[in-house]
């Protein structure tokens, strides 16, 4: 690793799309320990260390230092990895790097999600303060009240805790200094990216006023969500409720889902399937668009052509040959030939059985002929 470049761990499929992960003041990468291996299922996801944290060099950052300053190295690390536009979502002063990156490099920032984060940080003072003391006395203080400004009482994370005590003081300090100087509230009505807000209602230290605050003035399609039982460090202490949230930001919800769905099955059958529903059928009709149709389908890594072969398969294996029919078509609309279609039946006689296969060709025959009908 560069000592140029901030330390940072990639995951998912390279062809993805992108995901950066960004941290708090004090903690590492570990931060999205518990979120960020279920995201790289669908993004290539890369987490990185604030300078003197976890594995990124001390010297990459230095007195007087700004936010800027760290989103600088954040575009460098994005360019090194060949990566132009991508998500983005952070921590406190990772999510302050998110607010500079939106506001300053809109051309890079796809979307954005700020986590326990804040457009100020209640002043300079209180960060001049800290700096001072860490430079004259270490982090030793810090680490003591680590779990009271990072979570509810009685819940902790102790290697967050280790990242916190293994920090280079003057790196941290510098970081401290960067907090002192932001203050993005005038300018972010500028902001027009689609923006998440996570807030926990315990979070004494950017408590959800401040993130209500930049819901409201974002001019940007923004979403608020407040997590009732988390605190500083959301991710680390509520990682599925921030997992729900990022997943419907960043896949566009059950709305993508709905318009994949749409654009697969057509029209017709969706608007069908949508007259039968009724409350009792409501969540899983939602769940379905979420799930299949809003984060697998969506999944650039298989083609539309090469998920329509499969779902056909899947299909005749397990006798689901009304589902079949539905599918023969969309295989159509994503660009399968009849040929082709009666070559994956084909195969499906070999590893499913000639019984199942019998049953395929009945049924696409009938609807390949439906359409020769039209």
């Amino acid at each position: 690793m560069t000592e140029k470049l901030l330390n940072h761990r990639t995951e998912g499929p390279t062809s993805a799309p992108p995901l950066l992960l960004g941290p708090s003041l004090g903690t590492s990468y570990a931060l999205w320990d518990k979120v960020a291996p279920e995201l790289s299922i669908t993004h290539r996801v890369v987490r990185w260390d604030l300078p003197g944290h976890g594995g990124s060099a001390p010297g990459l950052i230095g007195p007087g230092a700004t936010v800027g300053d760290l989103a600088d190295l954040v575009l460098a690390l994005a360019d090194s990895l060949g990566i132009e536009r991508f998500a983005y979502a952070g921590v406190s002063l990772g999510g302050a790097v998110g607010l500079h990156l939106a506001l300053h490099h809109p051309e890079r920032v796809s979307s954005l999600a700020v986590i326990c984060s804040s457009a100020h940080f209640n002043g300079s003072k209180p960060w001049e303060e800290r700096a001072e003391l860490v430079r004259r006395e270490g982090l030793g203080s810090l680490v003591a009240s680590a779990d009271a400004r990072w979570f509810t009482p009685g819940f902790t994370v102790p290697e967050l805790v280790r990242d916190q005590a293994e920090a280079d003081p003057e790196a941290y300090a510098a970081c401290c200094e960067a907090l002192a100087a932001f203050d993005l509230r005038d300018r972010l009505p500028e902001i027009s990216v689609r923006t998440l807000l996570i807030a926990g209602r315990e979070d004494k230290a950017t408590p959800p006023p401040h993130l209500r605050e930049i819901a409201d003035a974002v001019s940007g399609s923004t979403t608020l969500v407040e997590l009732p039982h988390a605190a500083h460090l959301a991710p680390a202490q509520c990682p599925e409720a921030v997992l729900t949230a990022l997943r419907a930001h960043l896949g566009g919800g059950a709305k993508r889902g709905m318009e994949v769905r749409r654009e697969v099955l057509g029209d017709t059958h969706v608007d069908r399937a949508q007259a039968r529903q009724t409350p009792f059928t409501a969540r899983f009709q939602d769940f379905i668009s979420r799930y299949a149709w809003g984060e697998i389908w969506t999944d650039p890594t298989l083609s539309r052509r090469e998920r329509s072969m499969i779902t056909l398969t899947a299909l005749v294996a397990h006798g689901h040959y009304d589902e079949l029919a539905m599918h023969v078509r969309a295989a159509r609309r994503n660009g399968l030939t009849p040929e082709e279609i009666g070559a994956v039946l084909l195969q499906t006689a070999v590893y499913c059985g000639v019984p199942a296969a019998n049953s395929a060709f009945a049924v696409a025959q009938r609807v390949l002929a439906e359409e020769d009908d039209l």
